[in-house]
């Protein structure tokens, strides 16, 4: 089985409710080969949805692509390789006003729209053109014993706006659809991809 929990849970905790388990750390501070997984980390030639643009990371083209009422998009913001300064607050563009649909496309997508059409297309795309190894060796050792992805975020429903989508999330929904025996569950309906 894998299990997603929160970066911010003390180790021992997490050792205490998961002791035959393997603890990976798929965020941008992780120490290892699994930060790889952070939708911060700087992959490179990353395609830009909706246009002939590429990117370094995922987070790049998400905050590239947004749109404040004070603010267009930023495409520096797909160059960073160094994993920091990607975001871009409200506090200081106002109020978002969307994603838009490519570097010059006119359309603006809502929330949700740009989650499935940009975010996970474009994480979609690099689980399959950039971590196919290392998916490899996630899955052998899922099917050996119980994995638990840590991740700053939580939330492994699509649908649910009103929380940041766990990436970490979107990796267990990827392995258990190409491998259905790593769950010991029936396996999920409407997975990622």
């Amino acid at each position: 089985m894998i299990f997603i929990e929160s970066k911010r849970k003390k180790m021992q905790g997490l050792v205490q409710k998961y002791p035959e388990a393997i603890i990976l750390d798929f965020t941008s501070s992780g120490i290892d080969e699994y930060k790889q997984f952070s939708p911060f980390y700087p992959h490179g030639d990353i395609p830009v949805p909706f246009c002939d643009a590429f990117a370094k990371s995922v987070e790049g083209i998400w905050q590239g692509l947004k749109v404040f009422e004070d603010q267009d998009i930023d495409t520096t913001k797909f160059m960073i390789e160094d994993m920091k300064n990607i975001k871009r607050s409200v506090r200081k563009n106002g109020r978002v006003c969307g994603h838009r649909k490519g570097v010059y496309g006119t359309e603006l997508l809502d929330y949700q729209e740009a989650r499935k059409k940009i975010y996970l297309k474009t994480y979609a795309w690099v689980l399959d053109h950039k971590l196919q190894t290392l998916l490899g060796k996630l899955t052998q050792l899922a099917l050996q014993k119980d994995l638990v992805f840590l991740d700053y975020e939580t939330n492994i429903e699509i649908e649910n706006l009103e929380k940041p989508l766990s990436h970490a999330g979107l990796v267990k929904r990827y392995l258990e659809k190409k491998t259905p025996a790593i769950t010991l569950k029936k396996s999920i309906p409407n997975l990622l991809f």
